[in-house]
Formats: C-alpha cells, sequence, structure tokens
C-alpha cells in the first residue's frame, strides 16, 4: 500500500474513532477527546521511523532561516486571526489594523529572503522558484484544493447543529467521503501513469460533481443522492492529493525538488487555514443570531458552494500543466 494510500486509511478509520471519542467523553473531555486519536499513530509513526528510516545527511547543512520563520508567522497571523475573529468581535479598529498589517509584513519577508539569498544564506522560501510559471499555477491550484477543508468544519456543524445529530452519528456521516478518498488514493499512481498531469483534472471533476450533488442534496433538489455526492467528491480528493505534488514538482530541476516540495506542503497548510477562516466565516456569517434547521442548510450550502467555484478554478489551472513531468 503506498504511503498516500495508508494515509487516507488512517483518516477514514479517525471518522469513527474520533466522533466514539468526543461521545465516550474520556477523562471528561468534550470535542477535545478527538485529539487523543493521534496518540496511538503518532506512537505507531514514531516506531515505524525508528525501525525502517535509515539515517541521511546533505552534503552541506543547511541552516534554520529562523528571520523567515519569524516574519512569515507573523504575515499568516496578522490574516488569518482578523478573518476568524473579525465577525464576532464586531471588526473593530485593532482587527482591521492587523488585516492591513499583513501585506506589508509579507513584504517584509519577501525582502529579508532576498537579501538573505543574495548573501548565500538558507531562505526559507526558494523565491526562484516562482519563476517557474508551471510551478507558480501548482502553487495556486493547490492553494484553492486545501481550501476544501472548510467542508469538514461546516458539514460537522450543520450536521450537529442544524440536524441534531449525535458525534458519533456525524462521524459515521462522512465515512462515504473517506471510503471514496482510500478507495482513489490507492490507484491514483496508475491513473497518473495513464493520464499524466491530466489526473489532476479528472481529480477535480469529480470533486465539482460531488459536491456539487451534495449541494442538490442538502438543499432539497436531489434529497436521496447526500452519500453519491460524498463518495464521489472523496474519489476526486484522493485522485488529486498524491498527484498534486508529483505534476508540480515534474518541472522543476531535480536539485530544488526539496524546496519546491516543502513550498507545497507549506501551501497545503495555508489553503486549510484560510479555507477555514474565510469560507467558514461565510457560513457562521449567513447562519445568523437564531439560526433554524433551513437556516443550517441554506449556509451549508453557499459555502459548499464556494467550495465547488474554488475546486472549479483548481481543475482549469490543472489544464494549464504540461503533461511530459507525469509520464
Amino acid at each position: 500500500m503506498s504511503s498516500t494510500g495508508s494515509a487516507s486509511h488512517r483518516r477514514g478509520s479517525t471518522v469513527a474513532g474520533g466522533a466514539s471519542l468526543v461521545s465516550a467523553h474520556p477523562f471528561g473531555l468534550a470535542w477535545q477527546a478527538i485529539f487523543l486519536i493521534n496518540a496511538p499513530i503518532g506512537l505507531a509513526a514514531f516506531l515505524g521511523g525508528l525501525l525502517f528510516l535509515t539515517d541521511s545527511r546533505a552534503e552541506h547543512a543547511q541552516r534554520l532561516d529562523i528571520g523567515g520563520v519569524i516574519l512569515l508567522s507573523l504575515t499568516l497571523g496578522l490574516l488569518v486571526y482578523p478573518l476568524i475573529e473579525g465577525r464576532e468581535s464586531g471588526w473593530p479598529i485593532w482587527i482591521i489594523t492587523m488585516l492591513l498589517a499583513s501585506p506589508l509584513m509579507l513584504a517584509a519577508f519577501v525582502r529579508f529572503e532576498v537579501r538573505l539569498s543574495a548573501r548565500g544564506g538558507d531562505p526559507l522560501v526558494a523565491l526562484h522558484l516562482l519563476r517557474n510559471s508551471d510551478f507558480v499555477i501548482g502553487l495556486v491550484m493547490a492553494l484553492a484544493f486545501y481550501m476544501l477543508s472548510s467542508f469538514y468544519l461546516t458539514f460537522a456543524v450543520y450536521l450537529q447543529s442544524g440536524l441534531h445529530q449525535s458525534p458519533l452519528a456525524a462521524g459515521l456521516a462522512t465515512l462515504p467521503f473517506a471510503t471514496g478518498f482510500f478507495v482513489s488514493s490507492l490507484v491514483s499512481s496508475l491513473v497518473m501513469q495513464w493520464l499524466g498531469a491530466r489526473t489532476l483534472t479528472l481529480g477535480f471533476a469529480l470533486q465539482v460533481i460531488g459536491f456539487g450533488v451534495v449541494m442538490l442534496s442538502v438543499s432539497g433538489t436531489l434529497p436521496q443522492s447526500l452519500e453519491f455526492g460524498l463518495i464521489c467528491g472523496g474519489l476526486g480528493f484522493g485522485t488529486v492529493m498524491p498527484s498534486v505534488i508529483k505534476a508540480v514538482i515534474g518541472s522543476i530541476d531535480p536539485r530544488h525538488a526539496g524546496l519546491a516540495s516543502g513550498m507545497m506542503i507549506s501551501t497545503f497548510q495555508i489553503g486549510a487555514a484560510l479555507g477555514v477562516a474565510v469560507i467558514g466565516g461565510v457560513f457562521y456569517s449567513l447562519l445568523g443570531p437564531h439560526p433554524q434547521a433551513d437556516d443550517y442548510a441554506h449556509a451549508f450550502t453557499i459555502a459548499i458552494g464556494c467550495n465547488v467555484a474554488l475546486l472549479a478554478l483548481g481543475g482549469w489551472l490543472s489544464l494549464w500543466l504540461p503533461r511530459e513531468p507525469a509520464a
């Protein structure tokens, strides 16, 4: 089984496992109990690393870019925190000031990285890679793709607060998505050999169709099609997830593959944070002060519609990637 397939299997397992932990209230914990699922997984990964991973060292060890880490963390903090807390706080002046300071901090980060690179240092972000148009397209595509993280939040809130399902029932409701994710991740490498970079286009199309069906199901247009939509969306997610890095990194000089991969993974994390902050903000803004079940359905439909639009953007961008790297 591939490492991505194993990861998808773990994610599918944690759906029911995490929901069971929340329902059981171990140690008196409520939703915080879900993090306990990571303990045995982390322990297994640690032991597996000790047993199966060999030590490797670069010829020239790189130094950690502390200044870059600080500046980039400040940039993201000044952006994400206002987007999450601004609505509930009533957008006070200090929140707006943080938001306006974010692009200034980003400019300071870029300037710092350029000067560090000019001095022969090891920058956190290899800005010269951004001259590669295919790589830039890949980063934007990855950002749009991973903003789907908001789906896990909005779907859970819709099920538990809108439909009054238990945490366990809500967790089990996501199993069709996890199943599709698991199955498609196992065969994605074969599909990648066949379709090359167009595997990403296929994966994005499956997600657009799947989550579009979820929208129609929640809105009442296709009320019996939720499971089908989730399976289709999961198939698309599992197709894109293991293929996106391979397709995009293929256009990069192998000497810089590690740096490019790190930038791609960082983009995933930024996209996840922005997805929760921005689309989650849209969801809660639509609920109003005293939401009813229909309000939750409407808010979730609009939120997932935002994800569908972003996934459609990702699919369109994938058409601009060359076929050669994945063949």
